[in-house]
Order: C-alpha cells, then sequence, then structure tokens
C-alpha cells in the first residue's frame, strides 16, 4: 500500500501535524531520538536531503510503505548532536506494526550515525513541538592540549588558563528569565530592529545551569523553557570570552541587562552541542 495512491501530498501534511492533532482513522507514534550531527545538514529537511529528518522519513517510507512527515521537537543546526530529540508522526490506523517492530525495522533502514532509542502509540493530541515545556541542553569542552582523535567533532577544543570564578559567576546570571535578544541570532524571518522591539519572542526562562569538570572535559549544561536561534553556542562562546579574560563579567551581565547594545557575536561551535532531553508536562505524551 503506498500513500500516494490513497490522498494527495497536501492531504497528506494536514493529517500529519499541521493540524495539531491526529486525523481521524489515524495513530500518532512518539519516539526519542538519537543521532550524531557530524554528517548532517542539521534535523530539519532541505532540499537536496542530508537532514535528519529527511533519512528519518525515507526509512519509514522502506519499511512500512508510506510517506509521512516526521515532526521534531524543535531544529538541531548541521553538526549539533542529540541524545534526546523528540519527534512524531502519524500512520493511517490500518498499517498493523507492534512498536518493538517499528523500532527495529526503523534502526534496520536508518544510518548507523542515527538512532531511535523509544517508540511507542502517543496520544492524538500530543505534539512533540507545542507540547514541550523544556529542554536541556550540553555543550562539551575538551581542554586538554592534545585533542583527542575521537572528539575532533564532538567538542570544542579549548585550551589554556580559564579564569573557573568568572565563568561560574557569569554562568549563574543566566539563571531566571531574560530577554536573550544579545544572546542569540536573527534567523532572517525579520530586519534585526523588528526583532529587537519584540521581547515576549526573545525572553526566556533559564531553570539552571551546571559547570562541570570531569576528567579531560568541561561540561557545561543548561535547562529551560525554550531556546533560542543559536542561544546556547552564543551563551557558551560569551562565557569563556570571559574566563579567558577577554571580556570582563560586566560586559556579560550587561548583554542579560537590556536589549540595547551590540549583540555577542561570540559564538561557539556546533561540535560540541548536545540535545540532550526535551521534557513534556506529566503524561503529556503517553497514550493510557
Amino acid at each position: 500500500m503506498t500513500w500516494s495512491g490513497m490522498m494527495s501530498r497536501s492531504d497528506v501534511e494536514s493529517n500529519l501535524g499541521l493540524n495539531r492533532g491526529a486525523a481521524p482513522g489515524f495513530i500518532r507514534l512518539r519516539l526519542v531520538v538519537a543521532y550524531c550531527g557530524t554528517p548532517w545538514r542539521g534535523w530539519q529537511s532541505q532540499e537536496g536531503g542530508d537532514t535528519v529528518q529527511d533519512v528519518m522519513e525515507a526509512a519509514i517510507l522502506k519499511f512500512a510503505d508510506i510517506s509521512v512527515r516526521i515532526h521534531g521537537s524543535g531544529r538541531t543546526d548541521a553538526g549539533v548532536h542529540a541524545l534526546g530529540q523528540v519527534a512524531h508522526f502519524d500512520v493511517p490506523g490500518n498499517v498493523r506494526r507492534t512498536d518493538a517492530a517499528w523500532l527495529s525495522a526503523l534502526n534496520a533502514y536508518l544510518p548507523l550515525t542515527v538512532r531511535v532509542t523509544e517508540l511507542s502509540a502517543a496520544e492524538p493530541s500530543f505534539h512533540s513541538r507545542f507540547d514541550a515545556v523544556g529542554k536541556v541542553y550540553r555543550y562539551r569542552i575538551w581542554r586538554p592540549y592534545l585533542l583527542s582523535a575521537f572528539e575532533s567533532e564532538r567538542a570544542w577544543h579549548v585550551y589554556g588558563k580559564l579564569d573557573m570564578e568568572a565563568l561560574h559567576d557569569c554562568a549563574q546570571m543566566l539563571v531566571g528569565t531574560h530577554n536573550f535578544v544579545r544572546l542569540s541570532a536573527n534567523r532572517g524571518d525579520m530586519p534585526e530592529t523588528e526583532r529587537r522591539l519584540q521581547p515576549e519572542k526573545t525572553t526566556r526562562t533559564i531553570h539552571r545551569v551546571d559547570v562541570r569538570v570531569t576528567g579531560e572535559f568541561l561540561d557545561l549544561e543548561f535547562a529551560g523553557d525554550g531556546f533560542l536561534y543559536k542561544m546556547v553556542r552564543l551563551i557558551v562562546g560569551s562565557l569563556i570570552q570571559v574566563a579567558r579574560g577577554r571580556a570582563s563579567r560586566e560586559w556579560f551581565a550587561d548583554l542579560l541587562a537590556t536589549s540595547e547594545g551590540l549583540q555577542s557575536h561570540q559564538t561557539a561551535p556546533a561540535c560540541g552541542l548536545y540535545l540532550v532531553s526535551v521534557d513534556y508536562a506529566a503524561a503529556a505524551h503517553s497514550k493510557s
């Protein structure tokens, strides 16, 4: 059975999540995906393929012979990794596959750099993006002089003395609700002057920031209600700028205190960033 014989692509996309809930007769499946971002041009589908979304949709087509649109909790950029990206897609109710069969088959058809770690039926109203109430990101920094051959695309190599007290102080400034317009990037969907006038779109709450030194790594972990485009990478790059003594605590505090002034341009590389998990309200994603 091919879906193209049943309905048009526009009808398919209408049924597959552009309207919030699953259409009558469809089953919504929720999955957790881990991937190494190095070979991919990010999560979101692009012309020419080579994105995580593209290869996942291709795997579903190979296994079940149906064309679907899979929806993620949000985008990750080229080179960014995920430990717990959450996504969903809808299938017609007459496509009979067990959760275990879906999980096994998708991993068989997916490249080894993309793995589905969990899959289950969800409530028809569940939406991986719109129901998310928070996310956790981790940024990994390799500290020794010699970068490990196995970490060249997995961590940012930052060698040299760091003022850890200053880094801790600035990291804790992030906790709370702030306008992150100067610590985020413009996607290009509006002029920057216009973006500056819409604080409701650039204000986010950070619940915690953990700074951990473990062996060769300095890990920075951020939990919040949401993150703007390149926000974590700009935060990390700015923190390291202060820790290196190239900028002051006052400079960092000013980035949070006012939306006036220049944006930070200290963007950490994509290779060190990991989407750790996506948070949902209790029982929001499970089918009872």
